[in-house]
């Protein structure tokens, strides 16, 4: 799939496609924590059966981006307080040993990869696109997860950042972080002088940064509507 502007007009396609389209939409903040997602709304946008608009929906309950509730219906996922900090808590004891370990691993070729995300990252940030540059930020981390070549980490992190994609947009406080933080730059300069104590520094100040940029006290005011989320 090539981007979110092929969803509304997608008139066929697996529950693979349909949940790639609406987990794009919710690490993009296109759809708020707590949407409902209507299966006859979801089918009718992406001109699918409600077979496959179900199947989409248990593999995103599979991944806890959506929680189905019984008797009404599949939601995206609102993580409470607590998960919130337990999320960033895996994360600060994953990632920075995992940065490490990619310094051990980069080459130029990666490196370059790095740089593409930072790259996409700043031109959504320039387009006051704030959900696509924090999606190609997660995608940065799991690019580091990948160099470090430890697969069975790399898919707790890649569950523990898609998690975070719905706890920022739920609690994120200081969105202008985007354009102060140049920890991604740095990090790519200690992988490619693959220095692993600095890269493992970088991503625990790193990961503290995105945690002070959340309030953790309240919860925000209620999403959009489905159909406005999907068909912009």
């Amino acid at each position: 799939m090539s981007g979110m502007d092929d969803g509304p007009f997608m008139k066929s396609g697996s529950g693979d496609e349909v949940a790639e389209q609406l987990a794009l939409a919710i690490h993009e903040h296109r759809l708020a924590p707590g949407t409902k997602l209507n299966e006859d709304e979801v089918g009718e946008i992406y001109g699918v059966s409600r077979t496959i608009v179900r199947t989409a929906l248990q593999r995103l309950s599979h991944d806890r981006l959506i929680t189905l509730r019984r008797n009404r219906g599949a939601f995206v996922a609102q993580p409470t307080i607590r998960e919130a900090r337990e999320v960033f808590e895996a994360r600060a004891l994953l990632e920075p040993r995992t940065a490490r370990s990619a310094a051990e691993r980069t080459t130029p070729a990666d490196v370059a990869r790095l740089q593409a995300h930072i790259d996409e990252e700043h031109r959504a940030v320039a387009a006051g696109n704030a959900g696509l540059a924090l999606r190609q930020s997660g995608l940065f981390h799991l690019e580091i997860a990948r160099i470090a070549d430890q697969d069975t980490i790399a898919e707790f992190i890649a569950q523990l950042v898609a998690r975070s994609s719905l706890i920022i947009a739920l609690y994120w406080q200081r969105r202008n972080a985007l354009c102060e933080s140049h920890a991604h730059h740095a990090l790519v300069h200690a992988l490619a002088e693959r220095d692993g104590d600095r890269a493992d520094e970088l991503m625990k100040g790193h990961l503290l940064d995105l945690v002070s940029s959340l309030d953790l006290r309240h919860l925000p005011s209620a999403p959009r509507s489905l159909r406005e989320a999907l068909g912009a």
